[in-house]
């Protein structure tokens, strides 16, 4: 009997003595799957391998998937000078334009609308720039002293931003100064955690 015609000749053989089986494609169509994962055609590879279920980026034993505030210290710090900077240019314009609205439009009209425009955006970025300044520092202070991350560093160091921004004005310029930083950070604080209290209100509710 010829062994190719025999569905166990060849293979049977072949399988003993390590060869290829014989089963053709057709003989393998019917044949279940259970158990066994699909491998891609052309990198023979298990795709289950190629899932990323884990984070992308490796993170050191405790540490925290979130920046702490010493990472967003240059962030707070950029964005308030820029957002100083262009806010005191936008008052500048409308200053220079006030001031200049009697002169006809000549070459002295628009220096002193360019000169009050750097002069406004120069004096706020650097007012908002030392607020955040202090306010990163304090943060950061406060945080490594507690050694927690949480509200109350937030309040706690807009409060003490108050009171050392305005240290020169007196007890009364510190109190008002740290009321104001007080009144800020808590707005910040209960605007970020405002779901979370509804929620919580609309549990109690049920």
């Amino acid at each position: 009997m010829d062994s190719n015609n025999h569905p166990g000749g060849r293979g049977g053989l072949g399988g003993i003595f390590g060869g290829s089986p014989g089963y053709s494609q057709s003989d393998l169509a019917g044949v279940p799957l259970t158990g066994m994962n699909p491998l891609s055609p052309y990198l023979n590879v298990d795709p289950r391998y190629l899932v990323q279920d884990t984070d992308e980026f490796i993170l050191p034993t405790g540490a925290n998937k979130t920046r702490g505030r010493f990472e967003l210290a240059f962030f707070t710090i950029g964005g308030c000078c820029m957002t100083g900077a262009a806010f005191g240019a936008v008052n500048g314009l409308r200053l220079g334009l006030k001031e200049t609205q009697n002169m006809v439009w000549s070459k002295p009209k628009n220096v002193q609308i360019l000169n009050m425009v750097t002069r406004q955006g120069a004096m706020w970025a650097n007012t908002l720039g030392s607020l955040a300044l202090l306010y990163s520092a304090f943060g950061v202070i406060i945080e490594k002293s507690r050694g927690a991350e949480d509200d109350i560093n937030t309040v706690a160091a807009g409060t003490m931003t108050g009171m050392m921004y305005k240290s020169t004005a007196g007890l009364r310029g510190i109190a008002r100064g740290g009321l104001a930083g007080l009144a800020l950070t808590s707005v910040y604080a209960l605007y970020n955690n405002w779901e979370h209290i509804k929620g919580s209100n609309t549990r109690l509710s049920l």
